[in-house]
This record gives structure tokens, sequence and C-alpha cells, in this order.
């Protein structure tokens, strides 16, 4: 009796063990995904002309707040990756996470508000993957020092 409890012990331990590693992976993969499509689009709202950025918004927004933006998604995508290739100040990774579910909730609802209904589908998906990793990272997941 007692080795059988041992023995589905150590494979619910093998299993979790097994659960985990994968589920680090998975917020890698998307941590990297998210760290290149928040490097584009940041760098592409600094290097642009604010004449070309204000023109292709739907709804007008100043060019200091574009170049705002642009440097906050740059940010945000270096924290996604570098506190845990380089094991420091890790829980930085969930706070750039969160920062950029913020951005996207608002991308979402100018998208939302400009009559956009389904182009408000991709910046809604981004942010539900920055909350992916925000959460992953915080709670389910952590990077260790």
């Amino acid at each position: 009796m007692t080795a059988n409890v041992l023995s589905r012990t150590r494979r619910t331990i093998g299993a979790s063990k097994r659960n985990g590693e994968v589920l680090g992976y998975t917020l890698w993969f998307v941590q990297g995904v998210l760290a290149l499509l928040f490097l584009y689009t940041g760098g592409t709202k600094l290097i642009l002309p604010l004449s070309l950025l204000t023109a292709q918004t739907p709804v007008p927004l100043p060019g200091l707040f574009i170049r705002f933006l642009g440097i906050v998604e740059v940010l945000g995508a270096i924290g996604l990756i570098l506190p845990g290739l380089l094991h420091i100040r890790v829980g930085l990774t969930p706070l750039a996470a969160a920062g950029l579910v913020l951005i996207m909730a608002g991308a979402t609802v100018l998208t939302l508000v400009s009559g956009g209904g389904a182009m408000a589908l991709f910046p809604f998906v981004v942010g539900s993957l920055a909350t992916f990793v925000a959460y992953g990272r915080w709670r389910l997941r952590p990077l260790s020092n």
C-alpha cells in the first residue's frame, strides 16, 4: 500500500515538474515574440517622422505622445528579456509586461472608438499575451535570481 502511494506521488511530482518546464518555455517564447513586436513598433515610432506617424493614426494623437509610447514600448521589450537573461532584477519582467498590458488596453480602446471593430482584435490579443506573461512570471513560473 505504501509503495503504491509513493509511486503515485513520484509520478505526480514528475508530471508537475514537466508541466512547469513546459510553462517556462512557453513563457520565454511569448516573451520573445512580444519583445520583437514591441521593439519593432516602438522603434518605428522613434525613427519615423512625426508627420508620417500622426497621419497614420485614426484618432489624432500629439507627436510627443507617440514618441513617448515608442520609448515605453522599447523599454518594455527590453524589460521582457534582459532581466531573465542576466538574472538581475527579475521582478522587472512582470512589471514590464503589466505596463505593456496598459498600453495595449489603450490601443484597443482607441481602435474601437475610431470604428475599427475587427482591427481592435490585434491589440487585444497582444495585450492578452502580455497579461499571460505578467501573471505567469509573477505567480506561476517566476524567474529566479
